[in-house]
């Protein structure tokens, strides 16, 4: 072949390539090709069918439907919308076929009906979709939202979701609970006293003898629902090298009370180890927490008021388990989005069994008690001294007077302890009295000292005109320290308490949250600061608490007052700073602060009518003619005093 005939062979290639590439499918009608595959696999795979099914009603009820590429009417196909362009079109048989290699076994439980079975007791009211057995809305029969009369809504179906996934045939498919249809045993049970009913929701599969059982458990006037999984006949169908399957628990959170604000500051997940002690998310902030420390006694989604919690017989399993918190900072409606994996065990024998029971209700100290999970431990009782405070004291007091206002009960816990440091409070009148007295004599040393500043010298004659008299300068600090304790565990409880919940007291309408008697609106720094609103308790306890400092600082005596300059500034500053947070903190707290002023207030008045000042004089005045026993503290300090002295007369002369 010559030279010519090499060239235009050539020639000829390169323009037949040229041809070939032009002609061809561009890139995006590539992608545009894979694309509907792959969508037509994830629609069959994940059974999207269910748009798929309601074409094909449409079809049973037309008899054609319309090819969206043509125009033209197709009987008897399904029609899966792809993108404006194409659409895929698969038929009856294809599809089903499809479907059986998806779920196998499972085929037959992918389609039905789905309805609503209902267990219902004195206290509540739980409704379960047949598809996927899960409990889908509860209601709580003896409380209900502010403003409305119908029963709290726990949560409903379209907040929560409860799913069993299991990894199946060789790990070549992971099915979940919540795709398949399961058959009741009955279509509703009412439950009352101490009669104990269940329904049985059975998943089947086409291997005889090869079935989920979900059975639910309730007993009248109870918040506990049994729920135990059983499997039967399932060994050749989970894989052969699992050894666990994990439940998917997800819940969206709605609104149960007036200031979602005050909600979305209290909901969380809650975990108990089965050997350690509980634990929790911080609910300030959204985070994801493995539970691969120890197996696990059980979970709680916690709101401020109420709890779902799943608790395991004997323990879900370590690995793979963790909690997950969500804030919707955003939403009048969704307080937080939690959700949780839990693992639990599978052994591949013939019949097996995993036990639980879900709680359903209010977060009360005596309600979770008697179950002896723990799940007490949900209420924020403070730690050491103030948690004993609040079990010891204050909710047997709510326990015992049950049913009266929860105003008065305030009323009553601070009478009581007002009565149970009267003696301390009587002592530290009486030194604040004497100190009154013996202003005459401190305005003495001061004099002397006033022309030659010796500090550690006036310290050491005015402590030892106080021992001689009998007075303790630091007295007036101890009922406050006392107090201390039963202030700050009521402040870890009250917000939190469901017994003051919705329980109005004079112009307040819930104790449990702040009262407002004038929301003024948005004011910049202003709301980040103080808030919205005036909530009058709040004020009031401001008003008591000023008063108080003021009858407190009138008594320092002028050696304090120029030893602390500061001193006065802070007594003052302080209950400014306590407004701030008080504003929107619960206004039974509020209350109880204002009371316990009110009391202090009666106890002086009552005090310094009954006790005169001259019979004080005589007392103090008997005192200083009785020798002075001297402590080995005083000794030092006096030999302190003696030694500075000594060195400063040995100066001088130098």
């Amino acid at each position: 072949m010559d030279k010519k005939s090499l060239i235009g062979l050539g020639l000829i290639a390169a323009i037949l390539g040229v041809w070939l590439f032009m002609s061809g499918p561009s890139k995006e009608q590539i992608a545009r090709k894979k694309f509907v595959t792959d969508s037509i696999q994830t629609a069959v795979n994940k059974m999207i069918a269910e748009e798929a099914k309601k074409i094909n009603e449409k079809v049973v009820s037309t008899g054609s439907t319309t090819d969206a590429s043509t125009g033209s009417a197709t009987a008897g196909v399904v029609v899966v919308g792809v993108d404006s362009t194409k659409t895929a079109i698969i038929n009856d048989s294809t599809r089903n076929a499809l479907a059986v290699d998806a779920y196998k076994d499972f085929t037959i439980s992918s389609k039905g009906p789905e309805e609503i079975v209902t267990m219902e007791n004195d206290v509540m009211k739980a409704y379960i979709s047949t598809k996927g057995a899960q409990v889908i809305k509860v209601e709580l029969k003896k409380f209900n939202r502010p403003d409305k009369k119908e029963a709290l809504i726990l949560f409903d179906k379209d907040s929560t979701s409860f799913s069993l996934k299991l990894d199946a045939y060789e790990r070549s498919r992971i099915l979940s609970t919540d795709s398949f249809y399961f058959k009741p045993n009955e279509k509703s049970v009412s439950i009352s006293g101490a009669t104990n009913k269940s329904i049985t929701f059975k998943l089947e599969t086409s291997k005889p003898g090869s079935y989920i059982e979900y059975v639910y458990s309730l007993k009248g006037d109870d918040y506990l629902m049994g729920c135990d999984i059983r499997f039967v006949g399932m060994q050749n169908i989970i894989s052969s090298n699992v050894d666990q399957m994990t439940i998917n628990w997800r819940m969206q959170m709605p609104s149960q009370e007036k200031y979602i604000i005050k909600e979305k500051e209290a909901a969380t997940a809650y975990f108990k180890f089965t050997i350690d002690d509980f634990d929790y998310i911080n609910p300030r902030k959204d985070d994801e927490k493995s539970l691969n420390e120890a197996p696990i006694k059980w979970i709680s989604f916690k709101q401020q008021f109420f709890n779902t919690s799943l608790i395991a017989e004997t323990e879900f399993l370590k690995d793979g388990s963790f909690i997950k918190t969500s804030s919707r900072p955003n939403s009048k409606t969704i307080v937080k989005v939690l959700s949780a994996d839990l693992g639990i065990p599978f052994n591949h024998g013939p019949n097996e069994k995993f036990g639980m029971k879900f709680y359903f209700g209010p977060t009360h100290y005596n309600t979770l008690k008697k179950y002896d999970y723990e799940l007490e431990k949900l209420i924020p009782m403070g730690w050491s001294i103030f948690s004993y405070i609040n079990r010891g004291m204050v909710i047997p007091l709510f326990h015992w007077l049950e049913g009266m206002n929860a105003g008065i009960i305030l009323l009553i816990l601070t009478l009581i302890v007002k009565i149970v440091l009267l003696p301390i409070a009587y002592k530290t009148y009486m030194s604040g009295a004497r100190m009154r007295v013996l202003k005459p004599e401190t305005e003495a040393i001061n004099a002397k000292f006033a022309s030659n500043p010796d500090p550690m010298k006036k310290q050491q004659e005015t402590m030892a005109l106080y021992k001689k008299a009998g007075v303790n300068p630091l007295s007036g600090c101890l009922p406050l320290l006392l107090q201390f304790p039963i202030l700050i565990a009521l402040f870890n409880f009250v917000p939190a308490a469901i017994e003051l919940r919705q329980k109005g007291f004079l112009w307040a309408e819930d104790l449990s949250t702040y009262d407002s008697i004038w929301t003024f609106g948005e004011v910049p720094i202003i709301n980040s600061i103080y808030g919205d609103h005036i909530s009058l308790f709040a004020m009031l306890m401001f008003v008591s608490t000023i008063i108080y400092t003021w009858m407190n600082s009138a008594m320092l005596s002028p050696q304090q007052g120029t030893q602390m300059p500061g001193m006065k500034f802070m007594m003052y500053f302080m209950p400014v700073i306590f407004l701030a947070v008080m504003n929107s903190y619960a206004s039974g707290l509020s209350w109880y602060y204002f009371l316990a002023n009110m009391f202090t207030f009666l106890q002086m008045w009552v005090m310094k009518k009954i006790i005169a000042d001259s019979k004080i004089r005589a007392a103090i005045e008997a005192n200083m003619k009785k020798p002075v026993k001297v402590s080995n503290f005083q000794k030092r300090l006096a030999d302190m005093t003696k030694q500075r002295q000594q060195s400063l007369n040995q100066g001088k002369k130098k």
